[in-house]
């Protein structure tokens, strides 16, 4: 008897603490969960805000095309917007080898790297075919690295239409690259495409950067003043 006593007693402790152990993950995982939605739910309120300034900025429609800063605010956040035209990046289409090597070289390219880049924009020119559908195909180049790509991409468009790039609109990389003079941007027609760069803050270190390529006037029977036609987050 006291021994059928003693493993049950044994029986009964050792389901104690199973279930101990088991409580005590399902609480860690309750908690894991709640950390990551209200993660999310700050990361999604800030995203918000970040769109906000982009709204704020096309609202107030006045403003100058060459990537300076726009401070603002939204509720409890503080947003910095910049405004660039795709005239002063470097239009893959059609832009002159030399000029797509002497970028490649300032983004941190190779003498190699540089000349095999341009050789392979050449070949997909001469397929008779736009050389891309998106900027993200840019990543597939011979020669191209994941460093040089995210150096190359602010300052290359699909959606200029100019040999050159704009000096009005140029960022100091590509003004230095192409030894292009300055200008004043004051005044000067921006295009029809701009890209916004809309950056939030809110307390807590919550952070969110979102950038919008934008037609602006798409159609004149359209109920909104611009198309996204490329989404960055």
């Amino acid at each position: 008897m006291k021994r059928q006593r003693g493993a049950a007693l044994l029986l009964v402790l050792w389901v104690l603490a199973l279930l101990s152990v088991l409580l005590g993950g399902l609480a860690g995982w309750v908690q894991l969960q709640s950390r990551q939605a209200l993660w999310l739910r700050q990361h999604t309120q800030t995203l918000l805000a970040a769109q906000a300034g982009i709204a704020q900025v096309m609202a107030q429609g006045q403003w100058v095309a060459d990537g300076r800063s726009i401070a603002l605010t939204f509720e409890d956040a503080r947003l910095q917007v910049s405004v660039r035209s795709e005239r002063g990046k470097l239009y893959l289409v059609n832009a002159a080898l030399q000029d797509v090597t002497r970028l490649a070289l300032a983004c941190g390219a190779t003498a190699a790297q540089a000349q095999q880049l341009a050789k392979a924009l050449e070949t997909r020119r001469h397929q008779g075919q736009a050389p891309f559908r998106v900027l993200e195909e840019v990543r597939q180049l011979p020669g191209m690295t994941q460093a040089l790509y995210s150096q190359l991409l602010p300052h290359i468009t699909l959606w200029s239409d100019l040999d050159r790039p704009a000096p009005a609109f140029a960022s100091p990389l590509m003004r230095k690259a192409l030894n292009l003079p300055r200008q004043d941007a004051e005044g000067v027609d921006p295009g029809q495409v701009v890209e916004i760069d809309s950056r939030a803050e809110r307390p807590g270190g919550y952070q969110a950067r979102l950038r919008l390529t934008l037609l602006l006037s798409p159609a004149e029977d359209s109920a909104q003043p611009y198309r996204v036609v490329r989404w960055q987050e």
